[in-house]
């Protein structure tokens, strides 16, 4: 009888460890901050400052680039982020998607738009990196 209690209890703090993980892993990282995102662009390499604030899993902020300050919304679901940029053009306005995967003070990901995907990588910016903006 003993040991069947023994084992019920070892089978409740397994379970309680599993939930404890399945919530951690929907939590949303913390993105919060500046990055340096760089993405191919064509011939060269394109330089850009992602300037992000979070609310729990909610995001937005501006991404900064040779073509201006664009504000956008998006979204962080454990490690994933998500995000939209619109941008206006003579003709008509266009979306650009960003998604990609948060790992600690790096992301990686794709930008779609026009029918174009392109990768992307960014890394956070430390204080004293803030100042001085990336290279285009």
């Amino acid at each position: 009888m003993k040991n069947r209690h023994i084992a019920l209890a070892g089978l409740c703090l397994i379970a309680l460890a599993a939930a404890g993980v399945a919530r951690a892993a929907d939590e949303p990282a913390k993105v919060a901050g500046k990055w340096a995102l760089s993405m191919e662009g064509g011939p060269r390499t394109v330089f850009q400052t992602l300037t992000l604030e979070q609310d729990g899993a909610k995001i937005k902020g501006t991404l900064q680039g040779p073509r201006g300050t664009l504000p956008f919304e998006g979204s962080v679901k454990g490690k994933a982020i998500h995000f939209n940029i619109k941008r206006g053009f003579p003709d008509q306005d266009q979306t650009i998607e960003y998604s990609g995967t948060v790992n600690g003070d790096t992301m990686k990901g794709f930008m779609r738009a026009g029918g174009q995907t392109r990768n992307w990588t960014a890394r956070r910016l430390k204080e004293q990196d803030s100042s001085s903006p990336p290279k285009n």
